[in-house]
Parts: structure tokens; sequence; C-alpha cells
């Protein structure tokens, strides 16, 4: 039933520019290696870029603090420019314990939030409860992982993360790619 029912259609643009929903995937894939490959400079240019983010939304969180003149907002966008700014600035000089203090709070979401998947799936035991436990202990066997190798763990894992990510999404893109090519 669910095979003569077609969810997606594509737009005559995308059908008539598949190469390039291809070339992108495969330039994706071919970014995610070369990020897990060098786990460490990835991680430390994640977290120059979002510092660098940071400093940009601060400088533009700061304006806007300005531009709503006299409401009561004022203070709060412009501590929020503060944060931001400060935050981001740390993030760009010190990239390398940035990265550690970021992936320790990555371990305790992973170690916590796998935890909480397990029990609750557990609990309920809803349709699919076992994959939803699974996942659980996956998440949480990550955080004891990453917390274990701490603060060695945080000079490569988010890098080897975002590799893995930027694998996942090409190869997405290029099955896409290749999935419209077929019709």
């Amino acid at each position: 039933m669910l095979d003569s029912i077609s969810i997606f259609q594509p737009t005559t643009e995308m059908i008539h520019n598949w190469g390039w929903l291809l070339a992108f995937g495969i330039v994706l894939v071919v970014l995610g290696i070369a990020a897990v490959i060098r786990a460490f400079a990835s991680t430390v240019v994640s977290m120059v870029f979002f510092g660098w983010m940071l400093l940009f939304a601060g400088v533009v969180e700061f304006v806007n603090a300005f531009m709503v003149g006299h409401w009561s907002g004022f203070f709060l966008h412009l501590l929020a420019s503060i944060l931001f700014i400060v935050t981001g600035f740390l993030l760009v000089i010190k990239p390398m314990i940035s990265a550690e203090i970021a992936t320790l709070v990555m371990s305790m979401f992973f170690l916590i939030g796998g935890l909480y998947e397990f029990i609750a799936a557990c609990w309920t035991h809803q349709s699919g409860w076992g994959w939803q436990a699974f996942q659980g202990v996956i998440s949480s066997l990550m955080g004891i992982l990453l917390l274990v190798q701490w603060p060695l763990s945080g000079l490569w894992a988010i890098g080897l993360f975002i590799g893995i990510d930027l694998i996942f999404a090409g190869w997405a893109w290029a099955a896409l790619a290749l999935n419209i090519r077929k019709m």
C-alpha cells in the first residue's frame, strides 16, 4: 500500500539537477572522512568556528539591545550579548580547553539521556520499546566511554562526531540524488 503512495515529490529543478545533489553528497562524505581521520584538527576548527559564530551573534544582540530602546527587554538583550561575546571569545582563544569542556557536557548528556531513554523504554513497554532501550544503552555507553577517557576525549570526540554526521548526511544526499535519477 505504501509503495503506491509517494510522500516525496521532487521538483523539476531537483530532477534536472540531480547530479549536483549527488556531487554535494559525495563532497560531504569526503569531508566527513577527512574529519574522522583528522578528528583533533576538526575538533579545534569546529570550536573556533562556533566561537566566531557566537561573537557575531553577540555583536548582533548588542546592536539589538540598543535598537529596542527603552523597552523592558534592554537588559536581557545586553546580558545575552555579553554572554555570547565572552563565550565566543573564550572558544576562539582557547579552543582545546573549550572542546574538553564541551565533551564533558556531551558525555553527561549521553550518559544521563541514555539512562533515561533505557528506563523510560523499559517502564512504558510501548511499541518498539526494545529498540528504544537499546538506543538508551548505546547512548549511555558513549557517555561512559567519553568520561573514561576525559579530558583526552575532548581533543578528538567532537571532530569524530562531526565527521560521522557529515558522512551520514552526505550518504543521505547521495541516496536522494540517485533516487531522484530513477524517477
